[in-house]
């Protein structure tokens, strides 16, 4: 039991920072978008924006409503390419980080800088 509950840490950790696998569109000031990320914070918008852009990708960030002025500022972060999906574009090992490097599934989320092609230890 103590391993499926780290397993299932470790996938809420990673649904939770955005890689569902669902194409999620929609429109932005009537421009037609694929969602990336909705409802972040600043730093996650910043990262996804510039790693976004240094892959080629058109970046439509979006302000969401606060209810009050106390609340965070969160954003939506969206792509005017209509083909785009992270998950798919991560595991192809398409996307780059900004040296270079094929991102991970880990470099994605934020969790590790580490870019090595496996995705387990042996």
């Amino acid at each position: 039991m103590k391993e499926f509950g780290i397993c299932f840490l470790l996938i809420g950790i990673y649904y939770f920072m955005g890689l569902g696998g669902k194409h999620l569109f929609g429109a932005i000031d009537d421009q037609r978008v694929t969602f990336v990320e909705k409802k972040i914070g600043e730093e996650r918008k910043i990262f996804l924006e510039k790693l976004l852009k240094h892959n080629g990708f058109e970046v439509i960030i979006q302000e969401e409503k606060r209810k009050s002025e106390e609340e965070p500022q969160l954003y939506t972060v969206a792509v005017t390419d209509m083909v785009f999906n992270p998950t798919i574009w991560i595991f192809e090992r398409k996307l780059k980080t900004l040296d270079g490097r094929k991102a991970t599934q880990d470099y994605w989320n934020q969790i590790s800088e580490d870019t090595k092609p496996q995705y387990w230890k042996s």
